[in-house]
């Protein structure tokens, strides 16, 4: 792609993004071809949006997919039930779409070396854990399903986090199965929570490594969200939610349309 179509591309994507609104697939020129594409529109989106990067979402990647994308400084929200303003989300057919996740931040950050990290000094730089949701949404309209390189283009359907209660750090470290539990209102479900990698920690080593190689640090600060346990949960607007992760803790929220 030329320098010119993922500036395009961007456009398109940050304007949808600040506005809430959907539209079809990038096309033609505009259209990623290459993880490199996708990165590049992704980091061209975040030059054009007047935020700061407060986090990473990321994924352990595997043979054609790079799972990473940012989360915007003011996207990231503190729960509080007891709040006057519930967290502001955009809603498709009227629901809230969100994941269930760990938060690991990092208050010192990890700065740019030139000898790279071990797993045990990324695991001390983490300075506290918390119960999260990941808020979900796309840029792009429901149909035709978008594939994976136009997501990463896109911020694989971040659209901000809920940053719930600090929970105990070495027990969060070793949560690799974590049940369940949702009520809001009369619903109440129970989720067999398992970490898509098996170890919540795992894409955050990878994450440090592929930032690092790219010239980019872990700042301070920053927070990183590694994957969900339960995919996409729905819940409706309006109206408390808490979800208890195993025996780490509850995290209670509401929200409201933007």
């Amino acid at each position: 792609m030329t320098p010119s179509d993922i500036r395009a591309a961007a456009i398109t994507l940050a304007a949808r993004r600040l506005s809430g609104t959907q539209g079809p697939l990038l096309a033609d020129a505009q259209a990623p071809q290459t993880p490199a594409d996708a990165l590049a529109i992704q980091q061209a989106v975040s030059g054009l949006l007047n935020d700061a990067i407060g986090g990473w979402k990321c994924g352990l990647p595997d043979s054609d997919k790079t799972v990473a994308a940012p989360i915007y400084a003011t996207t990231i929200h503190a729960s509080s039930i007891h709040s006057a303003a519930p967290c502001p989300v955009w809603l498709r057919d009227g629901a809230v779409r969100v994941e269930p996740e760990l938060a690991f931040v990092f208050d010192g950050g990890l700065p740019l070396r030139a000898e790279p990290y071990t797993e045990a000094e990324i695991r001390a730089a983490i300075t506290r854990v918390h119960l999260a949701l990941e808020l979900i949404d796309s840029r792009y309209q429901p149909l035709p399903k978008p594939s994976f390189l136009q997501s990463l283009a896109d911020g694989l359907v971040n659209q901000g986090l809920l940053l719930g209660p600090q929970v105990e750090r070495d027990a969060a470290f070793a949560a690799n199965v974590l049940g369940l539990v949702l009520n809001q209102g009369e619903r109440e479900e129970s989720l067999a929570g398992v970490h898509p990698a098996g170890d919540p920690l795992a894409p955050l080593y990878w994450l440090q490594g592929f930032l690092a190689a790219r010239g980019e640090a872990i700042l301070p600060g920053q927070v990183v969200i590694t994957g969900s346990y339960a995919g996409v949960l729905t819940l409706a607007p309006d109206s408390e939610a808490s979800l208890r992760y195993g025996e780490l803790g509850q995290l209670s929220a509401c929200f409201s349309a933007r």
